[in-house]
C-alpha cells in the first residue's frame, strides 16, 4: 500500500505568525480544502475536558478550525457524546456546563456546541460496520451521523485502557452513544447498585424488554431478558444502573476501530492530533499528570491510521521528563506508552483498523514550515 502523507509542524513561532496561525496553515497544507464543505454541516470531534483537568485543548484551537471551515463555505459545530461513567459530562445539560466552564462557547470558538447523543444519551443511531468481527451495529450520536462532513481534533496523549488516546479513540470511543460505550468496554450486562437505587421505576419504563425487575422497591437487571443497550444507565437518576466494564482491553481497543469506521465510512473526514500537554491519562479524568514528554507540534491527515502511528513515533523520540509517571515506570526499549501501561497493546487498535480498511500504518512526514 502506498504510503499516506501526514502534515506536521511544530510549536516554534516567531513574531509575524502565532500558533493558530500555523495550525489553520498546516491544515490547510495537508488538503482540507480539497472538501466541499459549500453549505455542509460539519461536525468537528472535540473533547471539552472533565472539570479539573487542564490539559484538554483550548477553545481557541477549536475555533482556528471552525474559522477554516467557515472561510470554506461550512456549517461547523463542536461535538461530543456523553460519558458512560458518573462526572461532569455524563448528560447534555452537565456536559454543556462542562464545556461552559473550560471555555467553549459561541462567543470563544465563533460555533455552537452540539452534544450528538442528547439530553440523557439515547439519542443514537445505529450504523451497521462492514468488516467488523465485535460490532454488528455501532451506537453513534444521532448529530455526529446527521453532519455531512467529519472534522476530529484529538489532544494526543496516555490513556490507561488503550495505551493512547489520539485519533482513533477520540472517534471510537468519544462518538458513541452512552449505549455505544457500554457495548465496547462491557461485554456483559449493566447491574444496580441498590444502595443507590431510589425505586423510581425510570429504568423500567425506558426499558423494551422488560429487564428490569423490582423487589423491596429496589430494582435488578434481569440478564436472560437484558439486550445491553444501556437506556437504563442512561435515565438512571442516580447513577445506579452500571455497565461490568469487563471487556479485555485488546478487544476494547478492536471495538473502537470499529466505531470509526462506522463514524467515517460514506463520507469526508480529516483528522488532527495536537501533539501538546501529553498527559499520561485522559482528559476523562478530573485531574491531570504532568506532562510525560516536551510538546512536540500539530499532526493533520486524511488518514487517521497513519496519524495516529506519526504521533506515538514522535512522542517515542521525545525524552522523558522527569518527575512524571513515565520517569517512574519500568521503562524498557523505545515505547513510553507501553512502558507506563504494559497490559495494554495499543497496536491492536492500529492493526485492527488496518485490517478494516481505515489507513495505513506505513506514512511519509511532511513538515510545514
Amino acid at each position: 500500500m502506498e504510503k499516506s502523507k501526514v502534515y506536521y509542524t511544530n510549536m516554534r513561532t516567531g513574531f509575524n505568525n502565532n500558533l493558530l496561525d500555523k495550525l489553520k496553515k498546516l491544515i490547510r497544507k495537508a488538503g482540507i480544502e480539497t472538501i466541499d464543505f459549500d453549505g455542509k454541516y460539519t461536525a468537528i470531534k472535540i473533547h471539552f475536558g472533565e472539570p479539573g483537568n487542564l490539559a484538554f485543548l483550548r477553545p481557541n484551537y477549536a475555533k482556528a478550525v471552525a474559522d477554516v471551515v467557515k472561510e470554506l463555505g461550512g456549517k461547523p459545530f463542536l461535538t461530543d457524546c456523553n460519558t458512560l461513567y458518573v462526572g461532569g459530562r455524563k448528560n447534555a445539560l452537565d456536559h454543556l456546563d462542562s464545556a461552559y466552564t473550560n471555555g467553549f462557547s459561541p462567543f470563544s470558538t465563533g460555533c455552537h456546541i452540539l452534544i450528538a447523543d442528547g439530553l440523557k444519551g439515547t439519542d443514537e443511531v445505529y450504523v451497521p460496520v462492514e468488516g467488523a468481527e465485535y460490532v454488528k451495529e455501532a451506537k453513534i450520536g444521532r448529530a455526529i451521523m446527521d453532519a455531512d462532513v467529519f472534522i476530529a481534533l484529538s489532544h494526543f496523549k496516555g490513556h490507561e485502557a488503550t495505551g493512547f488516546g489520539g485519533t482513533l479513540k477520540n472517534i471510537g470511543m468519544g462518538c458513541g452513544s452512552r449505549a455505544g460505550k457500554m457495548e465496547m468496554h462491557s461485554a456483559g450486562k449493566p447491574h444496580v447498585d441498590q444502595d443507590l437505587c431510589i425505586g423510581c421505576h425510570r429504568c423500567e419504563k425506558i426499558c423494551a424488554h422488560d429487564a428490569p425487575q423490582f423487589t423491596d422497591n429496589k430494582a435488578s437487571i434481569d440478564h436472560d431478558k437484558c439486550v445491553g443497550c444501556g437506556r437504563c444507565i442512561g435515565v438512571c437518576p442516580k447513577d445506579a444502573v452500571l455497565a461490568a466494564s469487563d471487556e479485555s482491553n485488546d478487544i476494547l481497543n478492536c471495538k473502537i476501530a470499529e466505531y470509526t469506521k462506522a463514524v467515517v465510512d460514506g463520507r469526508p473526514a480529516f483528522y488532527i492530533n495536537l501533539v501538546i500537554d501529553v498527559s499520561p491519562y485522559c482528559d476523562c479524568h478530573a485531574e491531570n499528570d504532568a506532562a510525560i514528554v516536551p510538546d512536540v507540534g500539530f499532526f493533520a491527515s486524511f488518514d487517521p491510521v497513519a496519524l495516529d502511528i506519526a504521533c506515538a513515533d514522535a512522542v517515542n523520540k521525545q525524552p522523558v521528563i522527569s518527575n512524571t509517571y513515565l520517569a517512574e515506570a519500568d521503562h524498557e526499549g523505545h515505547d513510553h506508552f507501553g512502558a507506563m501501561f504494559p497490559t495494554t497493546d495499543w497496536t491492536s487498535c492500529i492493526a485492527h483498523a488496518k485490517k478494516l480498511g481505515l489507513g495505513t500504518d506505513e506514512y511519509e512526514l511532511i513538515e510545514v514550515k
